[in-house]
C-alpha cells in the first residue's frame, strides 16, 4: 500500500463525508505503518469523528509517542485529552491536557478543555478561574476590556472577601 497516495485518498473520502471508507483505509495503513505518527493521528481523528472515541485512544497515543510534528501534535493532545474526558477518564484527561499545555502553553482551546475536565474532577474554582482568564485575555468586547485588570485580579481568588 502506497503511504502518500492512500493518505491523499483517505483525505478525499473524508472531504466527501465518506468517513467509514476513510476509516477502513486508515486502519489498514495504521497496521502497515505502526510508527508513522501522521497515519496514527489521522486514524485517531476519523475514529473520533465517527463517534468511536474509545477506538481512537491507541492511535492518539501512538501518534504522540512517535513524535507527531507541530500543529498535528497540538491537535493530538487536544483530541486525546477530550476523548479521555468523554470516556469519563478525567485523571487521564487532565494529565494529557497538562502535558499538551507544557508543549503549547498558549493553546487556549486546550485550556478550555482542561477547564471542562477540572469541572468533572470537582475542581470548580480552578475551572472557572481558568475560563475567566481566557475570556479576559482574548475578548474583543470593549466593556470586558475596560475591566480586564479587575477581572484577572478576582479570577485569582474567587472566594476572597473584603471586610
Amino acid at each position: 500500500m502506497d503511504l502518500i497516495s492512500t493518505l491523499i485518498e483517505a483525505d478525499k473520502l473524508r472531504a466527501k463525508d465518506q468517513h467509514e471508507k476513510a476509516r477502513e483505509l486508515l486502519v489498514r495503513l495504521a497496521l502497515e505503518f505502526p510508527t508513522n505518527p501522521v497515519v496514527q493521528y489521522k486514524t485517531a481523528c476519523v475514529y473520533d469523528y465517527i463517534g468511536q472515541e474509545k477506538e481512537a485512544v491507541p492511535y492518539y497515543l501512538a501518534a504522540i509517542e512517535n513524535d507527531l510534528p507541530g500543529d498535528d501534535l497540538r491537535g493530538a493532545y487536544l483530541g486525546l485529552g477530550s476523548t479521555y474526558r468523554t470516556l469519563g477518564q478525567y485523571a487521564e484527561s487532565k494529565k494529557i491536557l497538562q502535558a499538551g499545555l507544557g508543549q503549547f502553553p498558549d493553546a487556549n482551546e486546550m485550556k478550555i478543555f482542561l477547564a471542562m475536565t477540572l469541572y468533572n474532577l470537582g475542581e470548580h474554582h480552578e475551572a472557572v478561574s481558568s475560563l475567566i482568564k481566557i475570556l479576559a485575555e482574548t475578548t474583543s468586547d470593549e466593556k470586558i476590556i475596560d475591566y480586564e485588570r479587575a477581572i484577572l485580579f478576582y479570577a485569582e481568588d474567587l472566594n476572597k472577601k473584603w471586610d
